[in-house]
């Protein structure tokens, strides 16, 4: 599905300035043999660089992907990884440089944890900080405490700046989700108006233009036995017209009955263009044409909640929607790749849905389970000559 650049310029960004930053600290490690005059010992240099490049490749592949949605121990030990191999560097290098790249971890923390839980992370790390300097020889603990307290200031300002762009970001997609809903809901109205319209002129014809033509044709009948001679022909002539007329009357009421149908395929790719996340992968027929709005409208709600609740609740990465004929029915499955839940307690719209389905002779049924993602069943009956698939 297209995706305008616009939304992801907030993660180019801090993509970019992590890796520039982690690229500068990586300078002097470079040079450092050459612009020293005691340089480390082998070893302790070789760990410098295996901890430089740990925490690059770690960010690296990390920031491919926020909000990370991944499960939260993967994420810890992400975190751990980043901020571990930053302490390492100070230890490494018998200096403060690993303070620097725990800033880029300031930056990054708030896509991946809840904000209680970053901020305790945020002065946790600091706080490491402030025990590996002071442990380092040399540094007193009031040095240690200054350093610590310096970086953990500026971490603030990067912490506070990630997290106004997450929020951007994250109002952003809803904008964006919530758009591509009003379209959809706007389309099936406007399709139920069309046919609320063509349905009563077509009404109309049939029941008075039909009605007064079929009237004509049987006066013009009686006509034709009552004259004779040259008036003959002009009456069996009317009486054919008339015939004719009454054919293209019905024709023309068969063919707006025939049209009176919305897409509901194409309505549920205008539903899903503005998710992007978690990942959608549709298998839907070329066209689904329904004769009735109010259960195309049903099941289009139903796709909509089961959406929402992936990308509110479940933090999937992907959610499956079919839409298929069984029989004489129409039938939506949904399902996700999400942590589920083991009790499940229907919300409001769900209940709404199973409601107004079982009016309909349908039903909706859930089934999730803890770490087993959420899946979704909803169908409706449909008469064989209301339903168009290709």
């Amino acid at each position: 599905m297209p995706v305008s650049e616009e939304k992801y310029r907030p993660l180019e960004l801090l993509r970019y300035a992590g890796l520039f930053t982690w690229v500068c600290l990586a300078i002097p490690l470079v040079f450092y043999p050459y612009i020293v005059d005691e340089p480390l010992p082998h070893d302790q240099y070789l760990a410098w660089w295996a901890f430089q490049v740990l925490f690059g490749l770690t960010y690296w592949n990390q920031v491919r992907e926020l909000p990370l949605v991944a499960p939260l121990v993967y994420r810890l030990i992400t975190l751990s990884a980043l901020t571990g191999s930053a302490l390492a560097i100070c230890v490494a290098s018998q200096s403060s440089l690993g303070g620097v790249l725990l800033l880029v971890v300031s930056g990054l923390v708030p896509w991946m944890l809840s904000r209680p839980a970053a901020v305790a992370w945020l002065v946790g790390q600091n706080i490491g900080l402030a025990i590996v300097l002071a442990s380092l020889p040399n540094v007193t603990l009031a040095d240690a405490s200054v350093g610590a307290g310096l970086f953990l200031s500026i971490s603030l300002f990067a912490f506070i700046s990630s997290y106004v762009a997450l929020r951007q970001h994250l109002a952003r997609d809803e904008l964006r989700k919530v758009n591509s809903e009003l379209r959809a809901t706007q389309a099936l109205l406007a399709e139920n108006t069309r046919i609320a319209e063509r349905v009563r002129i077509s009404r109309e014809l049939h029941d008075l233009v039909g009605h007064h033509l079929t009237a004509l044709t049987l006066n013009l009948e009686v006509a034709t036995h009552l004259v004779e001679g040259k008036a003959l022909e002009h009456v069996q002539q009317a009486h054919s017209l008339a015939k004719l007329l009454l054919a293209d009357v019905r024709e023309v009421v068969s063919e707006m009955r025939d049209q009176d149908k919305v897409d509901l395929s194409e309505a549920l790719r205008t539903l899903v263009e503005g998710v992007p996340r978690p990942r959608i992968h549709l298998d839907l027929p070329d066209e689904m044409a329904m004769t009735d709005p109010a259960r195309a409208q049903v099941l289009l709600r139903c796709a909509q909640e089961v959406i929402t609740n992936s990308v509110k609740h479940a933090e999937a990465r992907n959610l499956w929607l079919r839409l298929f004929l069984e029989g004489d029915r129409v039938e939506l499955r949904a399902r996700d790749d999400g942590k589920g839940v083991e009790e499940f307690v229907p919300g409001n719209g769900l209940v709404g849905m199973q409601e107004r389905l079982k009016n309909m002779g349908g039903s909706l049924d859930v089934i999730t389970a803890s770490g087993k993602g959420f899946a979704l069943r909803a169908w409706a009956p449909l008469e064989s000559d209301n339903l168009e698939a290709t």
